[in-house]
């Protein structure tokens, strides 16, 4: 009788988190636009766990708690804008797939541009540095002369 009354326990603890799941989504499943709106707001935000797609496109579990929280406010009645307001608050502008221009994101708006440039100017150095070197005098008579002699092997106490 224990037992059996531990197992039933047991599955509907497992089977809480579904049906909740399910009875959270209803609400805009059931209304286009409001679906409408929630896929538009997640593609508005980056997840944070992928960092390269919005929460529309990843499968990560926070991108799921990221859509379901979007869907709670939806379903409450909160404006796009209150909603955004909410996560940058929770989150911070990083959460923003396309985060404002403002001084503390300027150097993701800047930061690729930086690189760029400090790539010409690198490429620009070394480019310079491999002209200066491969430009050598040219090599006077006794050179010359002492090269021939060497390749031809006759100085050979000269070398050790």
């Amino acid at each position: 009788m224990r037992r059996s009354a531990f197992l039933l326990w047991v599955a509907v603890i497992a089977w809480s988190p579904l049906v909740v799941h399910a009875a959270e989504a209803v609400p805009t499943e059931k209304d286009a636009v409001r679906a409408m709106r929630v896929v538009k707001l997640a593609e508005k935000l980056r997840c944070l766990v992928c960092q390269n797609q919005t929460i529309a496109d990843s499968n990560a579990e926070l991108a799921d708690d990221l859509r379901r929280q979007i869907r709670e406010q939806v379903a409450a009645g909160k404006s796009d804008a209150e909603i955004l307001d909410y996560m940058v608050a929770r989150y911070g502008d990083f959460v923003l797939y396309e985060p404002p221009l403002k001084p503390a994101t300027i150097l993701l708006w800047a930061g690729p541009a930086l690189l760029l440039v400090l790539g010409f100017v690198g490429l620009a150095r070394v480019l310079r540095t491999r002209r200066s070197e491969a430009t050598a005098p040219p090599l006077s008579n006794d050179e010359r002369d002492r090269a021939a002699s060497l390749l031809a092997g006759e100085d050979r106490k000269d070398v050790a």
